[in-house]
Parts: structure tokens; sequence; C-alpha cells
């Protein structure tokens, strides 16, 4: 993989900015209770994970996460697994809060078997609730899917043609997911995404137009055949 972001490879009159999505590490001490948009530490100890994921990585990127410090920690363990550092300057983590899980509101804290117990099992929710119920206190996540695409469409401008690296949460990018194949909030909600997957979606924009390309979806480069499962969001 090149060094330099690429403006090569990207047929004119296009700009390409490719988006890597990663999903933080995995959460283990939440003690089986659901916590969403709470700011709770994740383990970065599976090294082979980090080795395998890092490599993959374009370096020259622009890199971005949520304000949550799970996201900050998985960053900071890609950079020791891989080198980073272009003509001697490494990368700047910015913080942006737009980017964060949903805010579930009362439903933070909750034991996540006793809440699925009590609620209507609903097969076409694959979430905590359909995508326009909004939590007691908290958001729905069509209206993360809001603040999301306002992020992504002000970062995309911002950094044209580069590459943009966001450690970010499985909502933020089954958000992204939904905005790139316009779907609406609730198509979003079927991608599985799991703990450190990489999902890839390129931008284009021209004179006439803009759109997306999906490169890769939930891609997990450090497993060898077959497929792994990742904890629950």
């Amino acid at each position: 993989m090149s060094d330099q972001t690429p403006r090569d490879q990207t047929p004119s009159p296009f700009v390409r900015t490719r988006w890597w999505w990663v999903r933080h590490a995995p959460v283990r001490g939440d003690g089986g209770r659901i916590y969403g948009g709470s700011d709770i530490p994740c383990d970065c100890g599976d090294a082979h994970v980090f080795s395998g994921l890092a490599p993959v990585l374009p370096r020259g990127a622009v890199w971005v996460a949520s304000h949550l410090g799970r996201t900050h920690q998985t960053a900071e363990a890609l950079w020791q697994a891989g080198d980073f550092t272009v003509d001697g300057t490494v990368p700047h983590l910015t913080a942006l809060p737009a980017l964060a899980e949903q805010n579930l509101g009362a439903w933070q804290g909750r034991d996540r078997a006793r809440f699925f117990a009590e609620r209507q099992p609903l097969a076409a929710s694959y979430w905590f609730a359909p995508a326009d119920e909004r939590p007691p206190g908290g958001e729905s996540f069509s209206e993360l899917c809001e603040r999301v695409n306002a992020a992504i469409a002000e970062l995309t401008a911002e950094h044209s043609g580069r590459d943009i690296v966001a450690v970010a949460h499985g909502g933020t990018i089954r958000a992204a997911i939904a905005l790139a194949l316009n779907l609406p909030p609730q198509g979003g909600l079927a991608f599985a995404i799991e703990n450190c997957s990489l999902t890839r979606l390129d931008h284009y924009d021209s004179p006439d137009g803009a759109g997306w390309r999906v490169g890769m979806v939930n891609a997990q480069p450090w497993l060898g055949a077959g497929e792994g499962a990742g904890p629950a969001a």
C-alpha cells in the first residue's frame, strides 16, 4: 500500500476521499449492562488483532475518533502495532462528539439480558430498538444518523481527496453505511460490525455530482479462512 494519500487511480474528473472506519476494541467490563454512549474503556490486549489490522490502514491519513476513550485507546493500539510516522510526523487524533455511539439515555446501565427479555422481540430491529424509537433521555438511531451524516459531509469537504481513518462505534459505522448506500436508518441496522473490524467507504466527487462506493464492510484482516464472531454491541 502506498504511503501517500491516494489521488492517483481515481478516474478523472472524480476526486476520491477514502473513509476507513474502524470499530473500537471490545468492552469487557460492562458487567452485562448496556453502555451505549457511556465512556467505558475497552480491551486492547489482543496484539494479534492489531498487528493484522495496522498494515492494512493507510499512512499519511487524517485520523478522527469520537470523544469517548475507547476509540482513543483503539487508535493508540493501532499506532503501536504499526509505523504510521510519515516524514517524521506522527498521526494526530481529532476527537469529535458527533461520531459517538448512540445515546441510549435511561437504558444505559440497565442489565442487557433483562432489557431484551422485557421488550417485544422484533426480527427487523437488529438493535436495541427500531431506528425511530428514542430512549427516555437519549436519542433514536435516526437522530444518530443525522449527526453522523453531517459530520461526514463536513469532514469529506475539509479533507477532500485524502484518506480519513475514523475510529468509532458500531452505531456510527452503521449510520455511515446507510448514508453510502442511500438506505433509510433502519436499513443500516441490518449490518454486523464487529469490534476492530474495518469498513471502507469511498466518496467520489465531481462537478456533475457525488456518490459513494463500498469497498469493504466488517472486514477482519487478522482472521484466516472462515468467519469470526465478536461480542454483542
